[in-house]
Parts: C-alpha cells; sequence; structure tokens
C-alpha cells in the first residue's frame, strides 16, 4: 500500500513510529527471504531421508549376502554359542547398550536371519535389544542427580522403562523357550501376508510382491557394488568385511535419518506429545508409537519425556504409557528393513521383523492390561528412584551393572 505525503510527515516527525516501521519491514523482508530457505532446507532434509533409507535397505541386504558368504551352510553352527537363549538375550542387550540404537541390532539380525541364523537363536537377541534400548533415558535421568526432588522424578520416569521391558522379557522368553509363542505367531502372520498360508490372500500376495520386487531391483545394484569391491577377498573375509562394512553403514544411516527427520518433524511431534501425553493411556500409548516412527529413534521419544518428568510437568504415570507406545513404534525400522529381501528371504526377514512387533505389542496387552501387573513397573521404577536419591551411587551401579556387567559376563561365562 502506498504511503501518502501526508503520512510521510507524520512519520518523519516521529522517530519512534519511523524506527517501528522500518522495524517490521525488516523483520518482514528476513521472513520472507527465510521462507525459501526454509523449504528447501525440508526438501534436502526429505531427500536425505529418502536416500538413507534406500542405503539401510541396501546395508541389511548386505548383511545378508555376507553371512551366506561367510557361513555357507554352517550358519547355525557358527552361532552354536548363542543357542543358549540367555547369551542371545545379553548379546542383544549389550549390542543394543554399545551402539544406542535397537533399531541397529534388529535390523542387522533380520539381515542375519535371511543369511541363514535360526530364528530361534534371533528372537532372544531381538528381545535383549528391547532391553538396551532403554539406556539412553536412563542416563539421560543420571545429569539431574544435583537435585533430589528433579532427579527421584526424572530417574524413575527412566527406569520405568527399564522395568517395563525386564517385566517383557521375564515373561515372554520363557513363554518362547517352551512354547515358540512368537515364533508361531510371527511365522504365521508373515505366511498370511506373503499368501503361503491362505488362498484368499492373492491380492496381498501380488501387491506386496511387486512392492518387495520392486525394492530389491532398486537396491540390488548397490548391494552388488558392495559385494565386487570385497569379492578379491577369499569367500570368508569378503563376507565378514561385508557384514562389519553394512553395520557401519546401518549405524550411519540410522543415525542420519533419526537426525533429519528430528529436523522436519521434532515440532510436530512435540504437539502430538504435548497434546495426548497425560490424556487417555490408549491415547498416550497411540502418540508415543506415532513419535517415535516420526523421529525413527525409541531413545530420542523416551529421553524426551526425561525432562518433562523431572520438571514435574508430567508425573510417572502419565508417561508409562507413552514409553509402551515408543516401545512400539521402534519397530518399523526392523520391517523397513525386512523390506531388502523377496521371494522366501522376503517371507523369513519379515518374520524376524514381524517377532519385535509382535513382542512389543503382545507385552503391552498384557502386562498394561493386567492391573496387577501394570503396577510392577511403576512399583520398581520408585523403588529404585528413592534408593537412588540416598544414595548416588546406586544410580550408577544400575546402569553398570544391568547394561554392561550382567551382559559381558554371562556372555563369557555361559
Amino acid at each position: 500500500m502506498a504511503v501518502t505525503p501526508a503520512e510521510r510527515q507524520v512519520i518523519a516527525r516521529a522517530p519512534g513510529i519511523r524506527s517501528s516501521t522500518a522495524s517490521s519491514a525488516e523483520t518482514a523482508l528476513r521472513t520472507q527471504l527465510q521462507e525459501p530457505l526454509s523449504r528447501r532446507r525440508a526438501v534436502l532434509n526429505w531427500l536425505t531421508v529418502a536416500v538413507s533409507v534406500y542405503l539401510l535397505i541396501t546395508a541389511v541386504g548386505v548383511i545378508g549376502s555376507g553371512f551366506s558368504l561367510a557361513a555357507g551352510d554352517q550358519a547355525e553352527a557358527l552361532f552354536g554359542f548363542a543357542a543358549n537363549p540367555v547369551i542371545g538375550l545379553m548379546i542383544g542387550i549389550a549390542a543394543t547398550a554399545l551402539t544406542q540404537s535397537s533399531s541397529t541390532t534388529t535390523s542387522v539380525t533380520v539381515g542375519l536371519v535371511a543369511g541363514g541364523l535360526p530364528l530361534s537363536i534371533a528372537i532372544p537377541i531381538i528381545l535383549g535389544a528391547n532391553i538396551g534400548t532403554t539406556l539412553t533415558n536412563t542416563l539421560v535421568s543420571l545429569a539431574m542427580v544435583r537435585d533430589k526432588e528433579q532427579f527421584r522424578r526424572g530417574f524413575s520416569a527412566a527406569t520405568v522403562h527399564d522395568f517395563f521391558n525386564l517385566l517383557a522379557v521375564a515373561i515372554f522368553l520363557p513363554l518362547e523357550m517352551a512354547f515358540g509363542l512368537l515364533e508361531r505367531a510371527a511365522t504365521a502372520a508373515a505366511g498370511l501376508i506373503d499368501g503361503s498360508e491362505a488362498a484368499d490372500t492373492g491380492l496381498i500376495e501380488t501387491m506386496l510382491g511387486g512392492v518387495g520386487a520392486l525394492i530389491k531391483g532398486a537396491t540390488a545394484p548397490a548391494g552388488e557394488l558392495i559385494g565386487l569391491v570385497f569379492s578379491p577377498l577369499p569367500d570368508v573375509w569378503a563376507g565378514i568385511a561385508m557384514i562389519v562394512f553394512a553395520i557401519a553403514l546401518i549405524l550411519l544411516v540410522i543415525n542420519m535419518i533419526s537426525r533429519k527427520l528430528k529436523a522436519v518433524l521434532v515440532g510436530r511431534a512435540e504437539r502430538i506429545l504435548h497434546a495426548s501425553v497425560g490424556r487417555n493411556p490408549l491415547v498416550a500409548i497411540g502418540s508415543g508409537a506415532a513419535v517415535t516412527v516420526m523421529v525413527q529413534s525409541s531413545s530420542t521419544t523416551t529421553a524426551l519425556m526425561v525432562p518433562l518428568a523431572g520438571s514435574g510437568k508430567l508425573s510417572l504415570r502419565q508417561i508409562y504409557p507413552f514409553t509402551l507406545g515408543a516401545n512400539i513404534g521402534t519397530t518399523i525400522t526392523a520391517l523397513i528393513a525386512a523390506m531388502a529381501f523377496d521371494g522366501q528371504l522376503g517371507t523369513i526377514a519379515l518374520t524376524a521383523a514381524l517377532v519385535h512387533l509382535f513382542f512389543n505389542v503382545f507385552a503391552t496387552l498384557l502386562i498394561f492390561g493386567i492391573p496387577g501387573l501394570r503396577e510392577l513397573p511403576l512399583i520398581g521404577a520408585r523403588w529404585l528412584s528413592d534408593l537412588a536419591v540416598r544414595r548416588a551411587p546406586a544410580a550408577f551401579a544400575w546402569v553398570a551393572v544391568v547394561f554392561i556387567a550382567v551382559p559381558l559376563g554371562l556372555i563369557v561365562l555361559l
């Protein structure tokens, strides 16, 4: 809108108005310049996520190929030391604590299963990953140790996740050892999806089979190129080198996916978090799953809750169901990883990924659905936080013993 001569005279006589007008114009100009930059940055972030997902699927496929090359038909014998479910569980805990990413552990495991690792050995590793992933938010809470009340609230919010996952494993690992509950459920579901278990799933089989073939076709050239790089080595060493390279690539791309998704979605994720936590527990579970899918990291999701709990903005009981949703949401990465394979290998990989999903869904339904069981993680978290407030070394001992000493000690001893 044009400024009249009279208005110019008023502005000239009033420096405050002139300053305010100039400031507003500068702000508007700055906003106009920043908007295209923000859009370009968002597009670049999404492209980075897309490339990272492509590399993730490629890397999982390379792990499968590398393991097949290194182990041949001796995969079960090679992992014979992990045939004891307790050792498999400890491997899952230690590997996830080391990488600070259950997504990495489960993605690698999916690739190994497609390469010949028996599902019976893989399942305890996947269950162990669920325990190992709780280390991050527990470490976050230790930063509050100087303020006793803040530490009490934050540490209890972090360790309720520990106690829930420990209780879930204590229930479902024996059931799996005795009845193969998770393996049976995942195998049946994977069979239904690929059409092998039912005559009326032809459309589903055709659709998913087409998607799987498309993804496999798109990622195969990159996987073959990686294999070609290591082909001068003897088969066993080439396979090992492919696995090591692929694991490093998975660590890199999962971290990249998480950072870029947080950059473009963290505001939306936080709005979901604030709008849902503290309302109906079912809504909190759903929002925990949604936020974790959005940022591709259950560790990030649950770690966000610890400062809110420490400040007193959210109670332990409000945060509890949200963490269960985070457990469910983190299974999306293994499901994506299973897309690296098609045909029979695709079914096997999908079965391993569905074990992770079903474990978390069944654990939530059983433990959170039964009032008596539902209270046990809360009781454990409150007890441990009270102890940690009185004796701070107890908190550090909990981390050292549960996530480091016990897993590594049992792996060596058993």
